[in-house]
């Protein structure tokens, strides 16, 4: 079954969705963008280490965030968050992975966007890995305070929380937390608005038991704009039914209640970003699958990306999607088993063109050191020319390629310096056992390693006591 559950969240599971609500705040002229926390018009960086080490306890998991400059990331400019954070709901337990998953919008339209963290693992009232959800606010200081995120359907899934994504989904101009999960719900849908100290305003979930893994669940999720009947569109990733192969739809229409109506078939991966290459108003998706055929049929040798170009009614099915290996001309290395190209995926603007650009880790690239590779957008699509390649042996990159220091395994491209132009974020999640993050500079002519910077999860507070996989989560 695909079909909607809706629900109160202040009555029993599985009744229909009314109840009063206290009047939300009023909202703010102009909304911050997502991860500007502080309102300053610069992206911060929140970072996942849900392997931290906290209080004694092991895997209760950590969330650093570093707050953007004129210069880039500035690490002197910091928040550490945990469950033993002031204000934050709960308390840090070992296995808690507190930073698995975290994701960003300004919930309260105050100007300041706010922090959304997962921590699957969490156990409540005696459930093992329910999991939870909290919601950090932001102010003109940066982060502070917190509440939880209701789960209504506790008893039909487990892990809430592993994955997270925010926008208006329901196109009802208020934002939705969308949150996944193991289970028959899979996928959970907060709706808004949100403030500090309101009643949140109802919820729903969704089941894909006759298509899905309930045991994996809801992995992943991404969205954007792509088809032009619907402002915000999702990506769901999960594992197919009696097996652990990747199955990926794109979300049309949320509002409508039999998801057989709603849903478009997307290649087959475990991550993805939405961002317009073609700059033709509608969103575009790239889809990495670092998975050798053997393990999963949609793979490939040395893992693959695929691009799928958006249009008017979702997917384009005017245009062939653009297959991208290590064997691609153009597309620097070559395809070999264990690469893991297309462990990390994002879209985004590093040259300041108007066209978003694709950054792919390969965290298995050269024994586990790993690289990054780096394909710019124009008015046809994603070029194959002009291609740059990133490791931690390119002159200006901090450090030196190692075995399985996975360099590459999360990638972002943000505008953390406020110039127009994203920087290159890459996560390390194996550097000397516990996690690491380069930030390079954007330059109309691509990355630039000049001024680039590298630091690791003690810089920002984070224990490296039994390996705190610092990276494994970044802006989503």
């Amino acid at each position: 079954m695909r079909n909607r559950i809706s629900v109160a969240l202040l009555a029993a599971a599985l009744t229909p969705l009314a109840f009063t609500l206290s009047a939300p705040a009023a909202h703010a002229a102009t909304a911050a963008k997502p991860y500007d926390f502080n309102g300053d018009g610069r992206v911060d960086l929140a970072i996942g280490a849900p392997g931290a080490t906290v209080g004694g306890k092991a895997k209760a998991g950590a969330v650093s965030v570093v707050y953007g400059g004129s210069s880039g990331l500035k690490t002197s400019t910091r928040t550490l968050i945990t469950q033993n954070t002031a204000g934050v709901p709960g308390t840090a337990e070992a296995d808690d992975a507190f930073g698995t998953a975290v994701a960003s919008a300004d919930l309260n339209t105050d100007g300041y966007a706010d922090l959304l963290i997962g921590a699957p693992g969490e156990d409540v009232n005696g459930d093992t890995n329910d999991g939870t959800v909290v919601a950090i606010w932001g102010s003109k200081s940066g982060l502070s305070g917190a509440r939880s995120v209701p789960n209504p359907l506790d008893e039909d899934l487990d892990r809430y929380g592993q994955s997270l994504t925010v926008g208006d989904v329901e196109y009802d101009g208020d934002l939705d937390i969308v949150i996944g999960s193991t289970g028959p719900v899979g996928l959970t849908f907060i709706n808004g608005p949100f403030t500090r100290t309101s009643s949140f305003q109802g919820g729903s979930g969704s089941g894909f038991y006759d298509t899905h893994s309930t045991s994996y669940g809801i992995t992943s999720l991404s969205l954007g704009h792509v088809s032009a009947s619907w402002e915000t569109n999702l990506v769901v990733h999960g594992r197919k039914l009696g097996t652990d192969d990747a199955v990926t739809h794109l979300v049309t229409d949320p509002s409508i209640g039999n998801y057989t109506d709603w849903w478009q078939e997307l290649p087959s991966g475990y991550v993805s970003a939405l961002g317009d290459i073609d700059k033709d108003g509608h969103a575009d998706i790239a889809i990495g699958n670092e998975r050798e055929t053997s393990a999963d049929p949609a793979g490939a040798k040395g893992g693959k990306v695929t691009v799928v170009y958006g249009g008017p009614a979702g997917v384009d099915p005017s245009r062939t999607p653009l297959v991208l290996t290590q064997d691609t001309a153009g597309v620097p290395g070559a395809s070999e088993s264990g690469d893991r190209f297309g462990s990390g995926v994002w879209l985004g603007d590093l040259n300041g063109d108007g066209y978003a650009d694709l950054a792919v880790g390969a965290s298995g690239e050269n024994s586990g050191a790993g690289a990054v590779t780096v394909l710019y957008g124009s008015a046809s699509g994603l070029k194959t020319s002009g291609v740059q390649s990133l490791t931690q042996n390119t002159a200006g990159v901090p450090g030196t390629s190692e075995s399985n220091d996975r360099f590459g395994a999360r990638v972002l491209l943000a505008d953390h310096s406020g110039d127009g132009r994203a920087e290159l974020t890459v996560s390390a999640t194996g550097e000397n056992g516990d996690g690491a993050i380069w930030s390079l500079r954007g330059a109309t002519t691509g990355v630039t390693t000049g001024g680039a910077i590298s630091f690791g999860p003690g810089t920002t507070g984070v224990s490296t006591a039994g390996g705190p996989a610092y990276g494994a989560a970044l802006n989503s």
